[in-house]
């Protein structure tokens, strides 16, 4: 696996802390190979192997994308991510908090620009923003990857939510 912590099995699992044996984990685990390709697209999406975009730019998107939707825990597992990879930590710091408007790097000030389009107007990721990436030196098989990976994290963040959500549910009626 291609993931940072070995330990972690499956990412959606551990950010959503769900136990396994539990009501919703066993849920979830029903259809197990709709888990299993959720996770095998997250290892492939950062594959520190993968060509074009480098593992850093992938995980400061997913880093900003997790900070826009909000989504805390998968903030947290990006930023650790980021810190394991030995990341620029002022590069973090403007995903996880800052104005990416100013980095001083084009090409990832347009990247991230490219996922704020995406996660909170989606209908204006339209040719013309499409164009600001090559402008900014990202080849068309980046651009690929790249809005493949802020489709797979706007998934990732709903099915992390949605999972949250049933587990308090069930925590509930299991209390009452």
């Amino acid at each position: 696996m291609t993931q940072a912590n070995p330990a972690i099995a499956d990412v959606v699992d551990h950010v959503a802390g769900l136990a396994a044996g539990s009501a919703t984990h066993a849920l979830r685990h029903q259809r197990d190979k709709v888990a299993v390709s959720t996770q095998g697209s997250y290892d492939a999406l950062f594959d520190p192997a993968l060509p074009g975009l480098a593992l850093a730019e992938r995980l400061l998107v997913a880093l900003y994308a997790a900070r826009l939707t909000p989504a805390p825990e998968l903030a947290v597992h990006y930023r650790d991510r980021l810190r394991e990879a030995g990341a620029d930590a002022a590069l973090v710091a403007v995903a996880g908090q800052g104005d990416p408007a100013t980095l001083a790097d084009p090409r990832l000030r347009a990247i991230l620009a490219f996922t704020r389009t995406l996660i909170e107007n989606p209908v204006a990721g339209d040719e013309a923003a499409l164009k600001t990436l090559p402008a900014a030196g990202l080849a068309t098989p980046d651009v690929v990857t790249l809005a493949q990976l802020i489709a797979f994290l706007s998934y990732q963040v709903r099915l992390v939510a949605g999972l949250k959500a049933l587990k308090t549910l069930q925590s509930k009626e299991a209390a009452a």
